[in-house]
């Protein structure tokens, strides 16, 4: 597919030696290729009184010392004067007769071009919205473009080059393609909110989304696009980021099939762990906790659980004591001192055990906010920190509104 055939030989009055080419031509026709984008009559010296023969969904731009002049679509024209007013202006053609004159003539098919495929050479990288981690991602497709303003087109497409094919400005416009598909997606899945591994159940709306931002970027080249699909969107599975997503999802489908929360399962965790502890309060969350497995692991699960460590709670001061100092003192040795109230603290994902001093500290620098979720025996379940009537304290008072400025009189 070839744009032009040799190159241009500009300011000659014909192209070639032969005898035929010289003298003014009287007849201009297209002779190129049928899905030539742009193709360049190749002679210059022309005549008033010249047909220019103009096929179906072709135009035909005269240019002229690098200005686009008149512009003629389908049919037979004659030319005259009067019928190419800005190009007699340019020259200043006279009046009657077959004035010969010199003029560049361009034509420009304005069909459709349908089932260009394109494809990311090497995979692009998409930050996923919901887990923040790049995903590398591989798109292909097709597409379709139609040449819209034959002007626009020549002067920013085509330009002053003197040798190129329509597989060049092709690849060019896929080069445009893949710099705005990259931006694109990015931009569909951080506004719907759609994790990377989950994109090619949106192809459909993504293909329509990147349509519209190409045609803004084509429309200053007078291309418009036809048609654009997204017939796959590929990552690769074994790439560690995608491995830790879909681990994720698959913890997260695990626990709406069993009926349970992440809240829950960290409450979970933290009985779990307290079920372990020796002494009279780990022996009864152990008894809790198998208890619970009777009630199955959704609310009423982490109801049972709060009720188990509302219960240890309950038990009276002294009787707690006396378990603990009775194996000391049967040993002769003092007791130990009162052990600090622990707190279960939620930071990053991650559950941690904090004395209120300590929260205290990190509440100063800013580690726990109000919103940090906190969680101590005999609480029913996890709350904010600023909820909590044993730390809101912590967080010092909000000051009141200031009164208003007195009236300036």
């Amino acid at each position: 597919m070839g744009l032009f055939n040799k190159n241009r030989t500009d300011g000659q009055t014909y192209d070639g030696q032969g005898e035929d080419r010289k003298g003014a031509i009287d007849r201009i026709k297209y002779n190129g290729e049928t899905d030539d984008l742009v193709w360049k009559f190749p002679y210059d010296n022309l005549s008033i009184g010249a047909q220019l023969i103009v096929n179906q969904s072709q135009e035909a731009i005269f240019v002229k010392g690098g200005a686009y002049a008149d512009i003629f679509g389908p049919g037979t024209h004659t030319l005259t004067a009067n019928n190419i007013p800005v190009l007699q202006k340019l020259i200043n053609i006279p009046f009657g007769g077959n004035t010969p004159f010199t003029a560049e003539v361009w034509y420009v098919n304005k069909t459709i071009r349908r089932n260009l495929k394109f494809g990311t050479p090497v995979p692009i990288d998409l930050i996923d919205p919901l887990y923040g981690v790049p995903i590398p991602v591989r798109s292909f497709g097709e597409f379709g473009i139609q040449i819209t303003d034959s002007s626009a087109f020549l002067q920013q497409i085509v330009g002053t080059l003197h040798l190129f094919t329509t597989d060049d400005i092709i690849d060019q416009f896929k080069s445009l393609i893949i710099k705005k598909l990259t931006v694109s997606i990015s931009k569909f899945i951080i506004l719907k909110e759609v994790t990377v591994v989950k994109i090619n159940a949106y192809l459909d709306d993504i293909s329509n989304f990147v349509r519209d931002a190409i045609n803004e970027e084509f429309a200053q080249y007078g291309v418009r696009i036809a048609n654009f699909d997204i017939s796959s969107l590929n990552f690769d599975k074994e790439d560690p980021n995608v491995q830790k997503i879909l681990d994720s999802q698959s913890e997260a489908s695990k626990r709406r099939m069993e009926g349970y929360t992440y809240t829950e399962e960290q409450q979970f965790d933290v009985l779990k762990t307290a079920a372990g502890n020796e002494g009279g309060a780990g022996q009864m969350m152990g008894a809790g906790m198998g208890l619970g497995m009777g009630f199955g692991v959704g609310g009423a699960f982490g109801q049972q659980m709060g009720n188990i460590a509302g219960a240890m709670q309950q038990q009276p001061p002294q009787q707690q004591q006396q378990q603990q100092q009775q194996p000391q003192q049967q040993q002769g040795t003092p007791p130990p001192p009162p052990t600090p109230a622990v707190w279960f603290v939620l930071i990053n994902n991650q559950q941690h055990q904090y004395d209120a001093n300590t929260i205290g500290q990190y509440i100063q620098s800013g580690q726990i906010t109000r919103d940090t979720l906190v969680w101590k025996a005999g609480m029913a379940q996890w709350v904010k920190a600023s909820e909590c009537s044993e730390l809101q304290g912590l967080f010092g008072a909000t000051p009141p509104t200031p009164p208003p400025p007195p009236p300036i009189l």
